[in-house]
């Protein structure tokens, strides 16, 4: 069986998606070090209890995932459910890697690239040949809607490509050309999408004032689902992990309806 040592992996996956460019909410890359080689990866969106015993049980040396662990301002001590995933992940010497931000914003392997090609969006390129982007850290991307498509079907399509129905804000009837989105917890960038000419914003998830933002610019607005429009880049990332070091990566999708 092939084999990796999780040095070249963690340095690999720096290399190719750059964490040192974003300023983010959590550490990117290696958090949690585990066994010195790597043979099997269980790959996911969040490095959850439930994930990490999908590890041990299937015999994995590490977990890759777009939600890791020690996020900004969360609670320090360790306690209660981040005790129980710590010391599941230590007795079990697994490695942990986790990419957030720089997994987003990767212009191929990324979770808005990935989506846009799952959902069927031209993305809008520069002269340059890199995704036309808009928001904090560009994390917003431009692109279309070819042929355009009324806003209700658009809706419908989204839900069958995704397996989870989208909340929809707007005119269903009126036909969207040009879209702007970001997976995840994006909602608060509707503002930047409005400013640069979309006719639709859609991320993954929405607050109150999402609505009242769509209602008075007449920029439609769906939310996707967090966990729904984030399952492709990982499953990307694990699939070039496999292909560039020979080794198992199964991605395992824990459905979460959030």
């Amino acid at each position: 069986m092939n084999q990796v040592s999780t040095t070249e992996l963690a340095n690999w996956l720096d290399q190719t998606l750059h964490p040192e460019r974003f300023q983010d909410y959590c550490p990117n890359g290696l958090q949690v070090e585990g066994k010195t080689a790597i043979s099997h990866i269980i790959a996911g969106v969040t490095a959850s209890l439930a994930l990490l015993e999908v590890a041990v049980a299937r015999g994995a040396d590490a977990v890759l995932v777009h939600h890791g662990w020690f996020w900004k301002h969360e609670e320090a001590r360790v306690r209660g459910p981040k005790r129980a995933r710590l010391a599941l992940a230590l007795r079990h010497d697994l490695n942990l890697f986790a990419y957030h931000l720089p997994l987003d914003a990767h212009p191929v392997l990324g979770n808005n690239a990935q989506l846009a090609r799952r959902l069927g969006f031209v993305v809008e390129r520069g002269a340059d040949g890199q995704p036309r982007t808009c928001g904090p850290e560009g994390l917003v991307w431009l692109g279309r809607r070819n042929p355009p498509q009324r806003l209700a079907e658009l809706g419908r399509a989204i839900g069958d490509a995704l397996c989870r129905a989208p909340l929809v804000v707007g005119d269903p009837h009126r036909e969207i050309e040009r879209i702007a989105w970001c997976t995840g917890g994006a909602q608060s960038m509707m503002a930047d999408a409005v400013q640069a000419g979309a006719q639709l914003y859609l991320t993954g998830e929405a607050s109150e004032p999402t609505f009242h933002l769509a209602q008075e610019t007449g920029t439609a607005f769906i939310a996707a689902g967090h966990h729904a429009t984030e399952r492709y880049g990982v499953a990307a990332l694990g699939e070039a992990v496999a292909e560039r070091f020979g080794i198992r990566v199964d991605f395992v999708d824990l459905d979460n309806p959030i």
